[in-house]
């Protein structure tokens, strides 16, 4: 059975994004082991990790504290992301896939964070 969090898109769309970024970045330079590719596998892990999180806040206050910290985390993989293409770590099929689980993965956060804001997302919540 999946707990709570698992059931919900961002999460899961945030988790893909994970196991991507994870997949690429293992053909990442060997020298790149405690920069670029630590940077962008902690910030892909912390977009999930604060859904999860967030998810078993009862205050829509602290929810949605934890979705923004995610945000935060969705865009400073943004800016890896490019870092990587420039530096030629990915090549453009790798760009394209990141981009589009990236952007994939925000825009079901932020559906979570609109219905969290509107109060949707918490009414059927198990607890």
């Amino acid at each position: 059975m999946e707990y709570g969090f698992q059931r919900v898109i961002a999460w899961q769309k945030a988790h893909e994004f994970v196991l991507l970024v994870y997949r690429i970045s293992k053909h990442f330079p060997d020298d790149e082991r405690f920069g670029l590719t630590s940077q962008l596998r902690r910030a892909a892990v912390s977009v999930e990790a604060n859904i999860a999180e967030g998810y078993r806040k009862i205050s829509r206050a602290d929810k949605l504290r934890f979705l923004n910290i995610a945000q935060g985390s969705l865009e400073e993989c943004r800016d890896y992301h490019i870092l990587a293409k420039d530096l030629v770590y990915i090549n453009e099929e790798e760009y394209e896939q990141i981009r589009v689980s990236l952007l994939m993965a925000s825009k079901f956060l932020n559906a979570y964070c609109e219905g969290i804001r509107n109060n949707n997302a918490m009414k059927n919540d198990p607890v």
